[in-house]
Order: C-alpha cells, then structure tokens, then sequence
C-alpha cells in the first residue's frame, strides 16, 4: 500500500504519514492503532518489524513480565507503555500498563473511540477536556476519547495504570467507518 492510499483509509495526511515513516514524527499509540489496523498489522509490528502470526488465536496469554515495552509516543520522560495485547492482532481494543511521568506530555491526545483507566499505583492528576481530576490506587474513570486529555503522577510514588482503549472497528480489513483522525493538541 502506497502512502496515497494509506491516507486515504486513515484520514492522515500523506505528509504526516511520510514524517512519521522518516521518523521526524513520533506519533500517539493510538495513532499507531488506526495505521496497524488498516494495514492489518499489530502496532507492535509498527514498533519492533517483527512478524505476527497469521492465523488469529480465540485465546492469548500474555504473562507478568511478557508485556512489550516502549517509551511514551513523544520520548517523554517517565513515560513506558507496556503492551498487553500485541499477541492478538485481530482484536477490538488495546490494553497497556503505562507508566505515569511526572510531568505532563508536551500535547494533549484526543482520538476516536473509548478509553478505561484503573490506578494500579500512586496518584495521578488526569486533565480531561479542560477539567482537572484526582485519582489514587484503586480509582477508575472512562471517558470518551474525543476531547483532549492526559496525565501525570502527583506525589512521591510512582504512578502506573491500565489502560484500555477501543476506536471503532470497520466492517471489512481496512475500510474504516467514520473514524476521525487521530490527532493531538496543537
């Protein structure tokens, strides 16, 4: 597939989809998603160019310490994101164990689709749409994915959540419905 045509499916222009392929863009995971998904590719593949299996498994097990790790989609600091799903590739949501940095993303993320947040470790202040929240250990929030949003670990304890995403799937292997472009805050 040809970046004219990759455009096209994703709603990404053909020279933001260049800067990322040049590597002069490092985009969101979720922007990842929507590219992998059109592709019909697993993000991971994205990530490391290892080659999946084809054939999709009705079940995949993914032990402690099986996760894949990269660091937050702008290099920012604290940030690790740890892929729980990359070994199902034909799956319907993404679920990772991020580490929370201290310091806010340089950009705010808004996207298509859904997210689950649950606060595994220490506290996080979460800004949703101009709105400042306050979670702890043990807390959950869910939100639509569509307005701006990100976090940061507040107090002395590092902060790690899961984290389950969904954006819409399409009906048919790269052909999307309605799906907007991922895109983060200018």
């Amino acid at each position: 597939m040809n970046l004219k045509d990759l455009s096209q499916k994703t709603g990404f222009t053909k020279s933001y989809l260049s800067q990322i392929e040049n590597m002069k863009r490092e985009p969101p995971i979720s922007t990842l998603s929507k590219i992998a998904f059109v592709l019909n590719v697993d993000v991971a593949f994205l990530i490391s160019g290892e080659t999946q299996n084809t054939e999709a498994p009705k079940i995949t097990v993914v032990r402690k310490g099986e996760g894949r790790a990269n660091y937050g989609p702008f290099g920012e600091k604290g940030f690790l994101y740890e892929s729980l799903g990359y070994k199902k590739f034909d799956r319907l949501m993404d679920a990772y164990i991020i580490t929370i940095g201290p310091e806010f993303p340089p950009k705010a993320f808004f996207h298509e689709g859904q997210e689950f947040v649950y606060v595994l470790e220490g506290a996080q202040e979460f800004i949703y749409d101009g709105q400042t929240y306050f979670f702890e250990e043990g807390d959950c929030f869910f939100f639509d994915s569509d307005k701006p949003h990100y976090s940061r670990t507040v107090g002395k304890k590092q902060g790690k959540i899961l984290m389950v995403f969904a954006v819409q799937k399409a009906s048919a292997p790269g052909e999307l419905l309605s799906l907007n472009k991922i895109e983060m805050e200018k």
